[in-house]
């Protein structure tokens, strides 16, 4: 037997509670993982609450990284005492998970478990926003919310380090301070961002606004579009967005707006790879820092979902069995 958090029907936190579950078992093409540390993601609050459709009883989890130790028939790029990671995971929230192989992500030296457990949802997510969704190009200006988020604080050295100017919205001094640290060149806050970011860009808007916040900041982001700028709605931290006139994008000049999910930029192990090696490549190199915000034993699943749909962490929350 081992432990893992189990909820038996979805309700608010305190539904998380600790449990004996059986010792998962690798598969063919699986890796049995000792967890080092999980990370802990919004959508897992929704799976929670039932907003997601999960069968319980339900241990939430997909983001975790640890050590190897057992390999499944037919794993040959793996072996026992591999660190690993995985954005892609089931059942994390737990002792031990069980990893498919090919969604396993080799942690190169230099870089510790706490902080590969970090890095692999909101790092990749990151990634393939300013690379692929909307690729971004030296001198160009980003709005990006949340700046002292998960996502923010990396995507933000990110995009300093590929010549962006970028402009991000906070609503406490304490996260302004982390959002500048990481090199955002105008910290702002939330109340009538638009006419701010219109101001700090002599009235043209910026090129793409990257929005995980969602119905509290999707107008305003429409807003602060120049002609023929996307809007990149990557999360809906404060509720999903309501049905909308599409004529708006018209009228506000030709305007883009796409729903991408990471899912979707992880297609396949070449893919994976290129996004994994640069994020963790650049972790181990110095040229990026990750942020754990918050550490929770997983007994305390339900004290680190209160914090997370609290909006006050920033950076990473991790559960430590």
């Amino acid at each position: 037997m081992t432990h893992a958090i189990v909820a038996t029907a979805p309700g608010g936190p305190e539904v998380l509670t600790p449990a004996d579950v059986e010792m998962p078992v690798p598969g063919p093409g699986q890796l049995l993982v000792r967890v080092a540390a999980t990370g802990v993601n919004f959508i897992e609050t929704y799976q929670r609450q039932g907003l997601y459709k999960v069968p319980f009883p339900f241990t939430p989890g997909a983001e975790a990284a640890g050590v190897v130790t057992a390999v499944g028939e037919g794993v040959a790029d793996f072996a026992k005492g591999d660190r690993v990671a995985t954005a892609e995971g089931h059942r994390t929230y737990a002792e031990y998970t069980v990893i498919d192989a090919d969604r396993a992500l080799p942690i190169p030296g230099g870089v510790d478990l706490l902080t590969a457990a970090a890095l692999p949802l909101q790092g990749m997510t990151a990634h393939y926003l300013i690379n692929s969704t909307f690729r971004v190009e030296p001198g160009q200006t980003v709005l990006l919310h949340a700046g002292a988020g998960g996502v923010g604080l990396l995507a933000t050295q990110m995009l300093k380090a590929k010549g962006a100017r970028v402009i991000t919205t906070v609503s406490t001094d304490a996260k302004a301070e982390l959002a500048a640290g990481a090199g955002a060149d105008h910290v702002i806050r939330y109340h009538d961002f638009p006419a701010q970011v219109r101001e700090l860009t002599g009235g043209a808007g910026v090129d793409v606004v990257y929005d995980g916040v969602g119905r509290d900041t999707f107008d305003g982001s429409l807003e602060c579009l120049r002609t023929r700028g996307m809007l990149v709605l990557f999360g809906a931290a404060s509720g999903p967005v309501p049905p909308f006139d599409l004529q708006r994008l018209n009228a506000g000049g030709s305007l883009f707006v796409t729903r991408p999910t990471l899912a979707h930029h992880l297609l396949n192990a070449a893919e994976r790879r290129w996004r994994s090696s640069e994020v963790f490549g650049a972790v181990a190199a110095g040229t990026l820092s990750v942020r754990i915000g918050a550490q929770f034993p997983l007994w305390e699943a339900a004290a680190a979902h209160s914090a997370l749909e609290g909006r006050g962490t920033t950076g990473k929350v991790l559960l430590v069995p």
